[in-house]
């Protein structure tokens, strides 16, 4: 099987979109401590490889939840996906993340190496290796609701199982879809243009939610305005009322307050279902601002609406799973002083610049 010269086709695309899904839907079994969310990631013959476990995949699901469901907030982190196709057989590399807490804030650096097989229309993991790579493990300094730092009330806080508000957030988001008549099930297995269709918004919903980082990342109210439908009703740290309220209050914190503000997302679990969707995309924040360096970890919780052709976000919530704060230790001489292009919380960031590059070369 060739691993690069061959160009996907459609069906390499359909399959490759139900495999991030299969992947992300793992990482979030997990760290909900969901047996059954894990599972479903997997066909039921499927096997691991863990090192502390190498067995029936099943099982591993039931251990994994059972060892998770009383410790604090987790995530795994799922990204950087190399899938390589062949029929209805497939293999991919994944890089993870992984955070955890007791006294201690870990980092846990490793790759899932998974064999994955389409039956009856569904593409799930038939085997998984676990690869290690290494760990960073710091005192913990997060903050949590009830403590004495600010930063805890920011936004709702992630937990397991029944008690994680981002489980009934989606299943708000879900409900609605039904109860406006569009239920959230997915294409037969014999209707291949339904199947295209929904891996392509699924390809565009990922471009709105990366617009979203860098509007929030420049401070470019405009582009955020864009990725929502007017008044979409937001939960975002910052802002508790309607997208066009956060898009003010975020750029001017960013313009104003902060020296530093960077967003990355990954582990991208989406569901499209005709002109509606759902997600639960993983986030990392960083920030410096106010002579203070602050590393969240959470998790965005969307409804997507296509209109006129164009997908929006239509509602948006986020979850804190984790958080780190400590006196900024940002520097600028040294190693940093061979790297003089920064950021820019405005246009003249040069991303603007490459992208305009495509209508001057066009």
């Amino acid at each position: 099987m060739a691993l690069i010269a061959r160009r996907p086709c459609a069906h390499d695309l359909v399959a490759r979109h139900d495999i991030e899904n299969a992947l992300s839907l793992h990482s979030r079994g997990v760290d909900r401590a969901d047996a059954a969310l894990i599972a479903a990631s997997y066909h039921d013959d499927a096997t691991v490889d863990y090192g502390f476990f190498d067995g029936v995949a099943a099982d591993l699901a039931t251990i994994l939840s059972d060892a998770q469901k009383d410790t604090p907030p987790t995530a795994h982190r799922t990204g950087h996906c190399w899938i390589a196709v062949d029929g209805e057989r497939a293999v991919s590399e994944s890089y993870v993340i992984a955070y955890a807490e007791d006294a201690m804030q870990r980092l846990i650096f490793g790759r899932y190496l998974d064999r994955h097989e389409c039956r009856s229309g569904e593409w799930r993991i038939v085997h998984r290796q676990y690869v290690m790579a290494g760990n960073m493990n710091a005192p913990s300094t997060v903050s949590r609701p009830g403590s004495s730092a600010d930063f805890a009330g920011y936004a709702m806080h992630g937990a397991k199982r029944a008690s994680d508000p981002g489980r009934g957030i989606l299943n708000h988001f879900a409900n609605r879809i039904t109860r406006e008549g569009n239920p959230m099930t997915k294409g037969s297995t014999d209707r291949d243009d339904a199947r295209l269709d929904a891996a392509l918004s699924r390809a565009e919903i990922h471009d709105l939610c990366a617009a979203y980082c860098r509007g929030v990342d420049r401070a470019d109210k405009a582009l955020l305005l864009s990725v929502f439908l007017p008044d979409a009703p937001v939960s975002l740290q910052v802002t508790n009322g309607t997208a066009r309220q956060f898009a003010e209050d975020i750029c001017r914190f960013v313009v104003n307050a902060a020296q530093t503000v960077f967003h990355s997302i990954a582990n991208e679990w989406i569901e499209v279902s005709g002109d509606h969707g759902v997600g639960e995309l993983y986030v990392i924040a960083a920030m410096i601002a106010d002579g203070r360096e602050t590393l969240t970890g959470g998790r965005y919780l969307d409804r997507y609406e296509r209109r006129d052709g164009r997908w929006y976000i239509a509602e948006r919530a986020f979850i804190t799973d984790w958080n780190s704060t400590r006196p900024s230790t940002m520097q600028h001489d040294g190693l940093y002083e061979t790297l003089p292009l920064a950021g820019r919380a405005d246009r003249s960031d040069p991303v603007y610049d490459l992208w305009a590059s495509l209508e001057r070369e066009g």
